[in-house]
């Protein structure tokens, strides 16, 4: 004969809550900690890319005074550093990423370049000499490429910044960068040819159209290449192309260059007007 239990209300009650409220609790509490770290998540994001600066240096470095043993937290604070141009803070702070031992290929790149931007060349290939050969990335490649021409191995350079090109899709920047190398070699036409490519890729930058002036103006080429300027840029680039044909023995070239330049400016061009002065004073 089956023997049936009869359970009180006040049983089933405390049965209920013995057996569903533990498990409530984890799970709730597991929900609020994952909504936590996606919220806390998202800030640090938003911090390094959307606000400015100064604020992200601000915020990281809140936080990492209040959890000291998060890497995640000291490499935002690394990289805010770096965005706001505070070279010594940054080499400090990327060294300290470095020390946890939890250091990446990027965090390495990264640092190299605060290094290279502080001008400790040897510490920045040391840093870059630790990532493997199979880690290939624009960046690291840059920093390579910078690396090697400050040792003057030619031959190296052209070999980096040749790879980094390959793998960026917006090569302005080291284009202009090799073009800088090839200058400072006195390779004045291969120079010139990379920087009508970086202006070609990006025609704003006017880095590179500067340094296209100054690659004409050492092979005694004075005329404005067919480049797209605005007034303004076409005065300063008169300017510079005026300063080189002085430097080159051509002062009455250069004079003429200046006055140009003086009259294209569609404001006062203090920095040509003193020194078309200057040469007109026999200096």
């Amino acid at each position: 004969m089956r023997r049936i239990l009869i359970w009180g209300p006040a049983a089933l009650a405390a049965l209920a809550v013995s057996a569903c409220a533990p498990k409530d609790d984890v799970d709730v509490t597991r929900e609020f900690d994952a909504v936590n770290v996606i919220d806390e998540s998202n800030l640090n994001d938003l911090m390094l890319n959307s606000a400015s600066a100064d604020e992200a240096v601000t915020y990281f470095e809140r936080a990492t005074r209040e959890f000291p043993d998060r890497v995640d937290l000291k490499r935002g604070l690394a990289k805010s550093h770096t965005r706001a141009g505070n070279t010594t803070p940054a080499v400090v702070a990327w060294t300290k990423v470095i020390d946890t031992g939890e250091a990446t290929n990027d965090d390495r790149v990264e640092f190299a370049g605060a290094l290279i931007r502080a001008g400790e060349w040897d510490r920045a290939k040391t840093q870059l000499d630790k990532i493997p050969p199979t880690y290939e990335t624009f960046d690291r490649y840059r920093m390579e490429a910078m690396v090697a021409d400050s040792e003057e191995d030619w031959r190296a350079s052209d070999s980096f910044y040749e790879t980094a090109v390959g793998l960026t899709t917006r090569p302005a920047g080291v284009l202009n960068n090799w073009g800088y190398s090839k200058l400072t070699r006195g390779e004045f036409t291969d120079a010139e040819r990379l920087f009508n490519e970086a202006i070609g890729y990006d025609p704003k930058l006017f880095t590179a159209k500067n340094n296209l002036i100054l690659a004409r103006g050492a092979q005694r080429n004075y005329v404005l290449p067919p480049i797209p300027v605005t007034q303004t840029e076409r005065a300063q680039l008169l300017y510079t192309l005026g300063l080189s044909a002085v430097k080159q023995g051509d002062v009455s070239t250069g004079k003429g260059l200046l006055r140009e330049a003086v009259d294209t400016h569609p404001r006062h061009f203090e920095e040509a007007v003193r020194a078309l002065r200057t040469l007109e004073q026999g200096a």
